[in-house]
């Protein structure tokens, strides 16, 4: 089993950038795939991105290709997104969670979860 945090959403404004950090702790954490997930108000909640166990593969939703990064420090227990050129859109609470397949989208098939952090970004 593992506990995840999520921290570093703020506000920031378009064409600007953000870190954001899910600190685990648990033994297993390096055993476990890692995504990011984020839910804007009034919409399902929705992939963003995913990192294997090992950080050698990454996969990421279309709309995020190429703005956002996804990286991971097993000896940490954290797992980073960068995200860059942020549009208004990425507005959302920002999810991190723990599961086995990078090619899994749906937050159904991730058993752990963080408490979400708040990102907004003004136009």
């Amino acid at each position: 089993q593992v506990q995840l945090v999520e921290s570093g959403g703020a506000l920031v404004q378009a064409g600007g950038s953000l870190r954001l950090s899910c600190a685990a702790s648990g033994r297993t954490f390096s055993s476990y795939a890692m995504g990011w997930f984020r839910q804007a108000p009034g919409k399902e909640r929705e992939f963003v991105c995913a990192i294997t166990w090992s950080g050698s593969s990454t996969n990421y939703v279309d709309s995020v290709k190429g703005r956002f990064t996804i990286s991971r420090d097993n000896a940490k227990n954290t797992v980073y997104l960068q995200m860059g050129s942020l549009k208004p859109e990425d507005t959302a609470v920002y999810y991190c969670a723990a599961g086995w397949y990078i090619h899994a989208q749906s937050p159904s098939l991730y058993p752990y979860w963080g408490q979400g952090t708040q990102v907004t970004v003004s136009s």
